[in-house]
């Protein structure tokens, strides 16, 4: 969150710019012909979706991903005249491979259908401009290389959402396209729980709030997102946020994403006027709140080199399991750089009040 928030499968997505903002799913609607013999389903389907095959149509109909008049329906069902039918599927993959790379990452939790990873900062989650190699999509793929699946088939990871390379924390593969089908509803849905935790530049009025504000490419700037009022421009994004603890210049904050957008938390929290801390792409990389004493500037400078990239951490899961149905939920505490940055500001604003 960014997962900017959606799935791909390990042979996807690799000529996008940073903020490649497209979903990860897609939702399609399709209205029968009036001349439409009565035919199965997954067999219409297959007609009218280029590139996707039955197995895949299959597994998005036992997710409850395709609906005919607006009821769930089965693979079997029978396509009549003037039906109105919308799918949810992840995406075709588009012809390239992967290289396996013996990359390291932290595994939470892993099971037949699900892959938990605690992403270390400095990580980019899959190939894209200017990363081709050294991601984490080429190191799940080194993982699984020599691994099946309870179906004998070889093990293929699918992304279920993305976050930024800077930023760390929890992040959910499939390893099949059953479980990748069921979780990109549940993606769709937003019943999926996540929980960041930011430190931001500033003092809040207000201790909780709501941001709720389209994101789309900025006119200035196409590396970042902007906020926009036309409910024409841009993908609808909605960020809650909750004050953690106040150090006067900086705050530290929970967010928690009802949607999941490119760069979400980072450009809502920049349109409310608290840009993250050493956030470079969204300004928060400058001292924006403080003194003007040299002091400062140096403390603020020695934070910068601890923390060098967004104070950004994604701190909580929450899924329904897509096989057993169970809730799962998961917490990855603070990365040792964010954490030694928070307290150092919590014995600065502790050393201020004992100055007034």
């Amino acid at each position: 969150m960014t997962p900017t928030d959606s799935i791909v499968p390990a042979t996807e997505e690799i000529l996008i710019d940073p903020i490649e903002e497209r979903e990860l799913y897609e939702n399609h609607r399709i209205t029968v012909d009036k001349g439409q013999e009565m035919m199965r389903l997954d067999k219409y389907l297959m007609m009218r979706l280029e590139g996707v095959s039955r197995t895949k149509i299959q597994a998005a109909a036992k997710a409850s991903c395709i609906l005919v008049n607006g009821k769930a329906s089965k693979s079997n069902y029978k396509v009549k005249p003037r039906d109105v039918i919308s799918v949810l599927l992840p995406t075709p993959p588009r012809e390239l491979e992967i290289i396996p790379e013996d990359i390291p990452f932290h595994i939470v939790y892993e099971d037949d259908d699900v892959l938990v990873v605690d992403k270390q900062a400095g990580l980019v989650v899959h190939p894209g401009y200017g990363n081709f190699t050294g991601t984490l999509l080429n190191g799940l793929t080194f993982y699984f290389q020599d691994k099946k699946g309870a179906d004998g088939n070889p093990i293929v990871p699918y992304l279920v959402h993305r976050i930024d390379k800077d930023t760390s924390g929890l992040l959910l593969i499939a390893k099949n396209e059953d479980a990748q089908v069921a979780l990109a509803k549940q993606f769709f849905d937003h019943t999926i729980e996540r929980k960041y935790n930011a430190l931001v530049w500033g003092d809040f009025a207000e201790d909780n709030g709501t941001i709720d504000g389209n994101l789309a490419r900025s006119t200035k700037d196409r590396r970042v997102m902007a906020v926009y009022d036309d409910p024409e421009v841009g993908k609808h994004a909605v960020t809650h946020w909750q004050v953690l603890e106040r150090f006067g210049y900086v705050t530290l904050v929970e967010c928690v994403l009802e949607t999941g957008r490119t760069h979400q938390i980072r450009a809502h929290m920049k349109h409310i006027g608290h840009p993250l801390f050493n956030d470079a792409m969204y300004g928060g990389d400058q001292i924006l709140k403080g003194t003007t004493f040299s002091k400062y500037k140096q403390f603020v400078t020695n934070c910068f080199q601890l923390l060098p990239r967004q104070a950004l951490h994604a701190l909580i899961l929450g899924f329904e399991h897509p096989t057993t149905h169970q809730q799962m939920h998961f917490e990855s505490p603070l990365p040792e750089d964010m954490l030694s940055v928070v307290e150092k500001w919590r014995k600065y604003a502790e050393s201020s009040r004992q100055n007034i």
